[in-house]
């Protein structure tokens, strides 16, 4: 669900990639599994056609969530597996602690979550240590490169940046961008730089059906 571009599909096994935007799934590579134009919330298959569904990253896009979920439960018929990040777990994340903490998600993702365990009640929560060298472009993906969060090119490919208001953004970067020439970001945050991997709330959520 929300399959994008294709990055996150399994290349082992038989999928079917559901997407909403068309500009998306033109820029998906030859060869990729066959893209089907359609919300999560209205599923164009049969009950019970899959032994499994996956949302990676998607579920905060959605306009009717529960909606959405109902339908993984229904073309599912053993496992549903959702990837998300939920800021009430692990780490909490700089950027938006001191710098942009009107990106904040974790009210909204807190209510994704919830609904999530009413839903889907037999849902099991398995951590996710983001790698420091994380080739996708989450939100999160450069904790430990902060440099990279003034690099418009990167904010471009970061849909959250489009949330908040451009003054507040440019303020928000400004004052990064001086913590960074002092030396004060790395004074509280420095040791970031070494860790290989950190916990910032990313959470498999999978729920056995059968």
């Amino acid at each position: 669900m929300g399959a994008g571009a294709g990055a996150y599909e399994p290349a082992d096994r038989e999928v079917l990639a559901v997407e909403p935007s068309a500009t998306m799934i033109a820029q998906r590579p030859r060869g990729s599994a066959p893209a089907v134009q359609a919300r999560a919330e209205d599923l164009p298959v049969p009950d019970h056609s899959f032994d499994a569904a996956l949302a990676v990253n998607t579920l905060h896009h959605w306009t009717d969530l529960r909606a959405g979920l109902r339908e993984l439960r229904r073309v599912a018929r053993k496992r549903i597996v959702i990837f998300l990040r939920d800021p009430a777990s692990g780490n909490p994340f700089w950027l938006t602690e001191d710098y942009l903490p009107s990106l904040d998600p974790s009210r909204r993702s807190s209510a994704i979550v919830d609904a999530i365990r009413e839903e889907l009640p037999s849902v099991v929560a398995r951590p996710f240590q983001l790698p420091r060298d994380c080739a996708d472009g989450l939100f999160v993906a450069y904790w430990g490169r902060p440099e990279m969060y003034l690099e418009g090119d990167v904010r471009r490919n970061i849909s959250n940046f489009a949330l908040v208001e451009e003054g507040t953004l440019a303020e928000g970067l400004a004052r990064l961008s001086a913590d960074l020439a002092s030396g004060e970001w790395d004074r509280k945050y420095g040791e970031l730089r070494g860790l290989g991997a950190l916990d910032l709330g990313h959470r498999a959520l999978v729920a056995e059906l059968a």
